[in-house]
């Protein structure tokens, strides 16, 4: 019944002496916040990122039907040229964001290469239970089956249901909804690049309505201990990669560049061969954090499993990627440089 059916209704009851009928009001639609930062979903017929916010979301008024949707540009950067300057710019403006009564979820648009770890890195440094999704595209907008309008569609569905709250940071790319922790690209063109090797996804959007089947357990945004509101740098972390016939070089390279931790990524369950082995333990001697992650896309690096990491004085990935591991490392350093400690953070998180 329309509203104005109702009103004559009400009238026409209070004139008989009846009670009203309640007027029933428009639910409002959630309020839905956009922070663009560029990426191939914001590409137009060449290979820059030229849409901004507002032109992103206006290219997709199916967006106005799921909720009100406002957008803003943090960055406008294909995703390998992304900063840690930009994570805590980003992570801010969220925090800022969720605060306030006038918004109800956040999606993250962002360029697919490095998107999982500024997923991961806002996993642990977001404040809030509302939900926040990173949303990228494999496709650009001239291409015949891009895909950046259907993920955000996808992202904006998710970020506006009541079902996505307390779930930690989430990604979606082709109908899928994945932990930040978790999902990693496996493919360099595929339009579902986006995958979850050990623990697989949390649910799928079907119909334009997001699924949820299972939940994440490691602690994430308001139950971690990390907080990035008065920071304006963190601190330097490089990853070495592992392989036939490497040598130190490499290792003691990060050592004089200034790092202040290293995730080796190893072979197999971590394996750090014996020419690498003495600068691992002279730079965790030192006071370096030295993960050992591995370069395998799956699976958990065994505490003194693959090495005796207590008397080498490194710590285990657990099931961490290295260029995730590296994003725990930074902002563990923030909060320690104690191997035993940073150990429990991996344990943790």
């Amino acid at each position: 019944m329309r509203i104005g059916t109702t009103l004559g209704v009400t009238l026409l009851g209070l004139v008989a002496g009846l009670p009203p009928l309640p007027i029933m009001a428009q639910t409002a639609k959630p309020r839905i916040l956009v922070l663009a930062t560029g990426g191939t979903i914001a590409q137009t017929d060449s290979k820059e990122a030229k849409l901004l916010g507002d032109a992103l979301i206006g290219a997709v008024p199916q967006l106005k039907d799921i909720a009100q949707v406002q957008a803003e540009q943090v960055a406008q950067v294909s995703s390998p040229d992304i900063t840690p300057e930009i994570w805590l710019k980003l992570a801010k403006r969220i925090n800022a964001a969720l605060a306030s009564n006038d918004v109800d979820g956040v999606v993250v648009t962002h360029g697919t290469d490095t998107l999982e770890e500024t997923a991961y890195f806002l996993d642990l440094v977001v404040k809030s239970d509302k939900p926040v999704v990173v949303v990228g595209s494999m496709r650009g907008s001239s291409a015949p089956s891009a895909d950046g309008p259907a993920n955000l569609i996808d992202a904006v569905a998710i970020a506006a249901s009541p079902t996505a709250r307390s779930n930690g940071v989430l990604v979606t790319l082709n109908d899928t909804i994945q932990s930040a922790r978790d999902v990693t690209k496996t493919n360099t063109t595929s339009l579902d690049a986006f995958k979850s090797p050990d623990f697989g996804t949390l649910g799928i959007v079907q119909g334009g309505k997001p699924i949820f089947y299972r939940q994440v357990s490691r602690k994430h945004t308001t139950a971690t201990e990390f907080d990035v509101s008065s920071l304006t740098a963190l601190p330097k972390v490089a990853i070495v990669y592992s392989y036939v016939g490497v040598d130190a070089d490499a290792f003691e390279g990060a050592m004089k560049s200034g790092a202040k931790g290293v995730v080796y990524a190893g072979t197999g369950n971590g394996s750090i061969p014996k020419a690498v082995q003495p600068a691992a333990a002279s730079a965790a001697k030192s006071g370096v954090v030295v993960v050992r992650a591995s370069r395998v896309n799956g699976g958990v690096v065994e505490r003194n499993g693959e090495h005796d990491d207590t008397a080498l004085g490194t710590i285990t990935a657990d099931s961490l990627n290295p260029q995730k591991a590296r994003v725990l490392v930074m902002l563990g350093l923030t909060r320690t440089g104690n191997a035993a400690e940073m150990q429990r953070l991996f344990d943790t998180y």
